[in-house]
């Protein structure tokens, strides 16, 4: 093995300097149709697209070859029938670009000074308490004025030993405020608006905030509670459900059962086995009651609050109320705050769609200024506003009114921009739900957010000469795109419509979709040996199963429960230890519950129906397409593979 990898290691040097020689410095690894891709090209989106482990060994490197061919076929055919022409695909594309430009659009300085000041401020959670003074971020400098008064007004009082629970029932605008008082719990950076975060981390416990700016109003912030981040903890629960408007008899019924599944867990019983039994939340109770993993401030705040009380896996909860119903949770694991390095890539995605981005965003649009010599004539917004009325504040303004203005508002990077180009956005920009707004206020606003958007677009346009990775992530895209729609035409979309030949292909594939042997049963589970007697007794004259259970469920929610279902071999432990055959079998005894069950039919191995099966047949279906379609492109478009050069990729391991 060591004399093979050395040769093919000769090889590959040998093979390095005759490209070298002949001035090849990045030789070509395939022609597809007529279209040549470059050794980097491959080399770069196989490092995307594979893990480490694999390495650039000879396997991976041709099996992905091969996938790599079947790409570059389906994105020929797909420039070939125009669909790049398509105006619909040119919209997707421009749409995806403003977005894979916005990273490329910041202060790259101020963004990390972002990331790491949120990952800083994570370390900490914050139990804070505000009053919110109600003001829009667009209101007339009269109202916002009353409004800061007003905030400035409270906090004086609470400043006097005003208790802040009541002055925050009393003035606040926060419609919760009056059932808690303006407490929010316990939260952490990324949680808030980034001005309110600023605000109750630039304050100590007990203190009162100055009034704080939000787009929803002022703020009065009182840090009630500081500690070190709790980090993320998972936890199962068992549920009983409270439905929305429910009764007080269905309220008392829950109550009832929450508290007897709790006995149950005090004197021992299993924690997963009581799930199992009895929690009515269907998507954990299959896994033990298991939830995701959670931090602060992602959970209700009671759920939460009794989550991070236990101390030890192992521990569980009494039963804990919550809008959704009843709970008893058990803590599983713990895991501490992560260090920086592993979080930094999610954090910095978290900013970038974060309104503290507005910083960078606003930083990097000064840099443009300054690269690209920006230069403004104040007296040509003080003319325009000659051109403006009322009828802006109702957003019915037209550009019309501006004519004859030409005059130059500013230059960047030598060209100028009149007020004929400001009068089309603003024409085009103003809202037509009408405007609050002083008009002179109006016509800056949308001046600085002209000028801020041309200072983007311009190095948006710049991007792909700047940057080879965006350059190569566009191509990605457009490539994607192109993939997605042709692949949905020949294949997804095409085998879902395709009822005919879903159904013969299900006809030929048939002995693929099978149900394997079941019976259709009920299973009946007693809390004991006397309720089981009494069940027994019972069913004898009653045959309707809700009237059955609400009948012997009087003493306790738990005496009886039914579970009805078609059940194959190794899915249910009761149905397993039963013989299969129709009718009622006997009582079987477990830890003092006693289970039986009623086998309605016996439901021997057979197809499902096309209908039953729909989803796995439609998938394979779509394998079988595909694979056809790639044959006739195959067979349609020339394919040259330079061995040479895909041996000069291969890694020596």
């Amino acid at each position: 093995m060591r004399k093979i990898n050395v040769s093919i290691f000769v090889v590959n040097i040998l093979f390095s300097m005759a490209v070298l020689a002949q001035g090849q410095v990045d030789p070509i690894i395939l022609t597809v149709g007529g279209e040549s891709v470059p050794r980097s090209e491959f080399v770069r989106v196989f490092k995307k697209n594979n893990s480490k482990e694999s390495g650039f060994d000879q396997k991976a490197v041709d099996d992905y070859l091969e996938l790599y061919v079947n790409y570059k076929m389906k994105v020929h055919e797909a420039l070939e029938l125009g669909m790049d022409t398509v105006q619909s695909f040119k919209d997707e594309l421009s749409g995806y670009r403003k977005q894979l430009a916005q990273p490329y659009l910041v202060d790259k300085q101020v963004s990390e000074s972002l990331i790491k000041e949120s990952y800083d401020r994570m370390k900490t959670d914050i139990r804070a308490s505000h009053i919110l003074i109600k003001c829009d971020m667009n209101a007339l400098p009269k109202d916002t004025m009353e409004a800061f008064a007003k905030a400035v007004k409270v906090r004086a009082e609470l400043m006097k030993g005003a208790d802040f629970n009541a002055t925050a029932k009393k003035y606040s605008d926060d419609p919760s405020a009056k059932e808690n008082g303006g407490d929010l719990g316990y939260f952490t950076a990324m949680q808030m608006v980034y001005p309110f975060e600023s605000a109750a981390y630039g304050i100590k416990t007990g203190e009162i905030s100055q009034p704080v700016r939000t787009r929803y109003g002022y703020h009065l912030i009182k840090v009630n509670d500081t500690r070190a981040n709790q980090g993320e903890i998972r936890v199962s629960h068992i549920m009983v459900k409270i439905a929305s408007g429910a009764s007080a008899e269905d309220s008392t019924k829950a109550v009832k059962k929450i508290n007897e599944i709790y006995d149950k867990l005090k004197a021992g019983e299993k924690f997963e086995d009581l799930v199992k039994q009895y929690s009515d939340d269907q998507s954990s109770s299959k896994n033990g009651g298991l939830l995701p993993w959670f931090g602060t401030g992602r959970m209700v705040p009671e759920f939460e609050l009794a989550a991070y009380s236990l101390k030890y896996p192992g521990d569980y909860t009494g039963p804990v109320r919550t809008s959704y119903g009843w709970h008893i949770i058990k803590l599983m694991e713990t895991k501490p705050l992560p260090p920086f390095e592993s979080m930094q890539a999610e954090l910095k995605q978290r900013v970038q769609k974060d309104s503290r981005s507005d910083l960078s965003r606003s930083s990097m649009i000064a840099k443009i200024k300054t690269k690209y010599s920006y230069k403004e004539y104040p007296k040509s917004r003080t003319d325009f506003m000659k051109a403006v009325d009322s009828s802006l504040a109702q957003g019915t303004w037209t550009a019309d009114k501006a004519k004859g203005m030409n005059a130059m508002m500013f230059n960047l990077n030598g060209a100028d921009h009149s007020q004929q180009e400001f009068a089309t956005y603003v024409n085009d920009h103003q809202s037509r739900r009408g405007n609050t707004m002083p008009l002179e206020a109006m016509v800056n606003n949308f001046f600085n957010e002209w000028v801020n958007e041309t200072c983007l677009s311009l190095e948006e346009s710049k991007l792909d000469s700047l940057y080879p990775d965006f350059r190569n992530l566009m191509q990605e895209y457009r490539d994607g795109i192109l993939l997605f729609e042709l692949t949905d035409k020949k294949v997804w979309s095409k085998a879902v419509k395709d009822t005919s030949g879903l159904k013969e292909f299900y006809d030929k594939n048939k002995t693929k979709y099978m149900w394997p042997d079941r019976i259709d049963a009920s299973i009946y589970t007693c809390a004991n040996a006397d309720v089981a007697k009494e069940v027994h007794k019972l069913m004898k004259k009653i045959d309707d199963v809700d009237t059955l259970m609400a009948k012997v469920n009087v003493t306790s929610q738990l005496n009886l429960q039914v579970r009805s279902g078609k059940y194959p071999h190794g899915e249910n432990e009761i149905i397993d230890q039963i013989q299969w055959k129709s009718g009622m079998t006997p009582d079987i005894n477990k830890n003092g519950q006693v289970s039986f069950v009623i086998v309605n039919s016996l439901m021997p191995a057979q197809p499902k129906s096309i209908e039953e099966a729909k989803g796995l047949i439609t998938a394979d279906y779509q394998s079988a397409l595909e694979k056809e379609w790639i044959a006739q492109l195959r067979a349609k478009y020339p394919l040259q593979v330079n061995r040479p050069v895909v041996e000069s990729v291969y890694i020596i391991k």
